[in-house]
């Protein structure tokens, strides 16, 4: 798959699908501490100042990991004017949720993991991977639940949104 390619150019078994949701614009980002394998800690309340993606995504989920190197390649595309923070929901082997990220494409993205699905329950959560999209204020533009190509032009002008 080439990360630039439009969800209708994709092989079938790699094309995603999901909803744009606004309802929850201009909520604040919930003010949550997240952590890597090796105990290094983000708190979220910290991204406040640059429009930040946060993606929910879980290793067992296929269209999570299928969107992994478009998200990744995004982080490319927007030079330093957009934080890319993958969440992963994984409960059990969040160990290894560096190294996955790592082999499937992932050399820009940070394995950030909410093993106790506390940023999940906060957002409500139903379906994986779920993208939310904060402006520099640390505010809601709008969440994406399913799968997306995230470097198409569709995707870079939901991005844009954020200032």
């Amino acid at each position: 798959m080439q990360p630039d390619q439009s969800p209708s150019e994709l092989p079938k078994s790699e094309k995603l699908s999901g909803v744009l949701d606004r309802s929850h614009k201009g909520e604040a980002m919930p003010d949550l501490t997240l952590k890597d394998a090796s105990g290094k800690t983000l708190a979220l309340s910290s991204l406040r100042g640059q429009p930040t993606l946060v993606n929910l995504w879980a290793t067992w989920c296929a269209p999570c990991v299928v969107e992994l190197p478009t998200l990744d390649r995004l982080v490319d595309i927007k030079e330093g004017k957009l934080r890319v923070v993958t969440v992963s929901q994984d409960m059990s082997g969040t160990e290894k949720v560096a190294a996955f990220v790592k082999e499937r494409g992932g050399d820009n993205l940070e394995g950030w993991i909410d093993p106790k699905g506390d940023l999940g329950a906060k957002y409500g959560v139903q379906t994986l991977p779920t993208t939310i999209l904060y402006n520099s204020q640390g505010l809601e533009v709008w969440r994406f639940s399913g799968g997306k190509i995230w470097t198409n032009a569709e995707a870079l002008q939901l991005v844009n949104e954020a200032k």
